[in-house]
């Protein structure tokens, strides 16, 4: 804790997922599913944009768990001229590159220790959600947590952040969101939440430990 800062106890922090607590490169893992398709970077940010559409479209809707993944896999193979099985390779690929960045868990943990509340909240499709709840005992840290497939919502949908106020039964001046899309901690700052911009675990530490909360 900062030596001139007034520790926050009631302030939870609130995680999301990709790029910050787990590592989301989705270039590298198209170029290894598809390396007959992505063959230099543009060719990787051309099928990055085909495929994710910005987490919009037909991933937008998987991550909102109104679309299944075979209606997925048939949707952005007819709209991309993906063979399916190409666009199948890719949605299974997925978990397995969702490996966790170890700065992060580690601040994760000195913030349990420390006895910080914890949540997260995470555009997630179900599947990988399920994947990474089974395989990750560090998830455990977390009070609670709410993802998009779940609520049927996105970030930066402002409903999905007054769902998670109401799941973490906190007020939005005790929340402190991490993310690493701008747009996201955007619109909690506008419910009245804190965020931070995430772009490392270190920064991240120098910005909670400003504020007393680590």
């Amino acid at each position: 804790m900062s030596g001139n800062a007034a520790p926050e106890a009631d302030t939870a922090v609130v995680f999301d997922f990709g790029r910050v607590l787990f590592d989301w490169q989705p270039e590298r893992l198209l170029a290894q599913v598809l390396p007959h398709r992505v063959v230099d970077e543009a060719s990787a940010a051309h099928w990055v944009a085909q495929v994710f559409q910005g987490y919009t479209g037909d991933w937008g809707d998987f991550d909102r768990g109104v679309v299944e993944v075979p209606a997925l896999v048939q949707r952005i193979a007819a709209r991309t001229g993906l063979a399916p099985d190409e666009v199948q390779a890719v949605v299974d690929a997925v978990p397995e590159a969702l490996q966790p960045l170890p700065g992060t868990v580690q601040l994760l943990l000195d913030l349990k220790a420390a006895g910080r509340p914890l949540y997260f909240l995470s555009n997630m499709p179900a599947p990988y959600a399920e994947h990474l709840e089974r395989t990750h005992g560090f998830l455990a840290c977390f009070d609670g947590g709410v993802f998009s497939s779940r609520a049927q919502r996105n970030k930066p949908d402002p409903a999905l952040y007054a769902h998670a106020e109401q799941c973490f039964g906190r007020a939005p001046h005790a929340l402190y969101f991490v993310d690493d899309h701008a747009p996201n901690v955007a619109a909690a700052q506008a419910r009245g939440w804190r965020g931070h911009v995430f772009t490392g675990h270190q920064p991240l530490a120098e910005a909670l430990r400003s504020i007393g909360v680590l």
